[in-house]
């Protein structure tokens, strides 16, 4: 795809300063800007490459003023890097713009869809599914029985929606997610073995939702699992059944929730934090990475470390741990003063 300076700025309600009819059809960063690139500047840690960029393009600060002949097409605008922003969900639009249903796929007879909406070959799509305005549902994904999908959802390849399950208008489901497996749910009998607990619950996904790559969302054993609207999940997290992850809460990649544990509103969750199931953690809350969740938490509270404690005492903790050998010495050397003064 090819754009002008002229719809560029169009776009951005930005003003031109060099060619209106310069090209461009990718995007680069300003250091590595070739020919035919689009770029932008907002940090003047990089007003240097703007100098020797050779992008066609370039978004800049309507302040920015050059201090040196510059070869590159400046759109200014008054935020440089919320312009790009915008350019680049524009751009993504576009790219994902497909429509029409391609085959092989199999849909049931009893499906209901809505308008504008794409289906990549290789899809299952299951009984009395109901599939919203302006869906796109790239090859290979599958659909199980009485799913229901809300407006202007993007399921990338690979999705796979276990049956009865929700999704909200708005949402981004990447490759290879799984929404609806059993909950890890066994009882132990007395010849040592386990006999399965039935998951007959679901997995509600509220609206703004946007899932990483390869995440899990186990089904309730009853009831629900629920995301709740606006929560950000990374790639590579396990989220048992009967978790309830509040509103606008962002969690990172390879963070593992055990079952029946409640999150709140506007929590933030680093890496590979272990979070104990049956837990209430409150709104506001923020765990550092590598975490390991025991106990209820309380609104607001920051933690860090395994089994976490107060980010403060953490750090304070953290010191006194690095010097152990030298107050371990010290000790030692009193020891031995003691004992040859005895």
């Amino acid at each position: 795809m090819k754009f002008t300076a002229s719809q560029i700025a169009e776009i951005l309600e930005g003003k031109i300063v060099g060619d209106p009819e310069a090209e461009v059809s990718e995007l680069a960063k300003i250091e590595e800007g070739a020919k035919g690139a689009l770029t932008f500047l907002s940090n003047p840690k990089y007003n240097s490459y703007i100098y020797t960029t050779k992008a066609s393009i370039t978004i800049v600060n309507e302040d920015f003023k050059p201090e040196q002949p510059i070869h590159t097409t400046l759109i200014k605008v008054k935020d440089a890097y919320k312009a790009f922003s915008k350019l680049l969900e524009y751009y993504n639009q576009v790219k994902l713009n497909k429509s029409g249903i391609e085959q092989p796929s199999f849909i049931s007879e009893d499906v209901k869809y809505g308008e504008d909406i794409y289906l990549g070959a290789f899809s299952y799509v299951g009984k009395k599914v109901e599939i919203g305005n302006n869906v796109k549902i790239y090859p290979n994904v599958y659909l199980g029985d009485n799913v229901k999908i809300g407006d202007n959802v993007i399921l990338f390849s690979g999705v796979k929606i276990y049956s009865d399950c929700t999704v909200g208008n708005n949402c981004v489901i990447h490759s290879g997610v799984i929404v609806g497996a059993d909950g890890f749910g066994f009882s132990p009998e007395e010849d040592g073995k386990y006999a399965k607990v039935p998951q007959i619950g679901n997995v509600i996904i509220e609206d703004d939702v946007e899932i990483g790559a390869g995440t899990t969302i186990d089904r309730a054993t009853l009831g629900s699992t629920i995301i709740r609207k606006g929560v950000k999940l990374d790639n590579q997290i396990q989220i048992a059944h009967n978790v309830e992850i509040g509103e606008h809460t962002a969690i990172a990649a390879q963070t593992g929730i055990a079952g029946s544990t409640k999150i709140g509103k506007n929590c933030l969750i680093g890496g590979q934090v272990g979070i104990a199931g049956h837990l209430y953690i409150g709104d506001r809350v923020r765990i550092q990475a590598q975490s390991g969740i025991g106990r209820n938490l309380k609104d607001g509270e920051t933690l860090q470390g395994s089994p976490a404690i107060g980010y403060n005492d953490y750090y304070k903790s953290y010191i006194h741990f690095k010097n152990l050998p030298k107050i371990v010495d010290t000790i030692e050397q009193l020891r031995k003063k003691n004992e040859n003064n005895g």
